[in-house]
């Protein structure tokens, strides 16, 4: 059993950053794939990012390549989404979940989530 929680998230205005956290509880959170998801009013929850167990391999969606990095910290049983250059279509409530297995990049493949955390950018 898995239980994550999310923080981070707030009002920022285009071109600014965040950094979103979800951290974990249970020893064995690194045997975990954990996606980031996001959903804006009236639309389907998306992937957004994915990062397996070790050896830390990521997948992103592509309209937040290059400009988002997912990242895992062990240690602190937490897994981060740095987001960079934001933009008004990046509003959303992100959530996090964790699976068994491969990265996968649909809401069903995934097992445990957390409660969300809203993002809004402004224009």
């Amino acid at each position: 059993q898995v239980q994550l929680v999310e923080s981070g998230g707030e009002l920022v205005q285009a071109g600014g950053s965040l950094r979103l956290s979800c951290a974990a509880s249970g020893r064995s959170f690194s045997i975990y794939t954990v996606g980031w998801f996001r959903q804006a009013p009236g639309k389907e929850r998306q992937f957004v990012a994915g990062i397996s167990r070790i050896p830390y391999s990521t997948s992103y969606a592509d309209s937040v390549k290059d400009r988002f990095t997912i990242f895992r910290d062990s240690a602190k049983n937490s897994v981060y989404l740095q987001m960079n250059s934001l933009k008004p279509e990046d509003t959303a409530v992100y959530y996090c979940a964790a699976r068994q297995g491969p990265i996968g990049t649909t809401k069903i493949e995934y097992n445990y989530w957390g409660q969300g955390t809203q993002v809004t950018v402004s224009s």
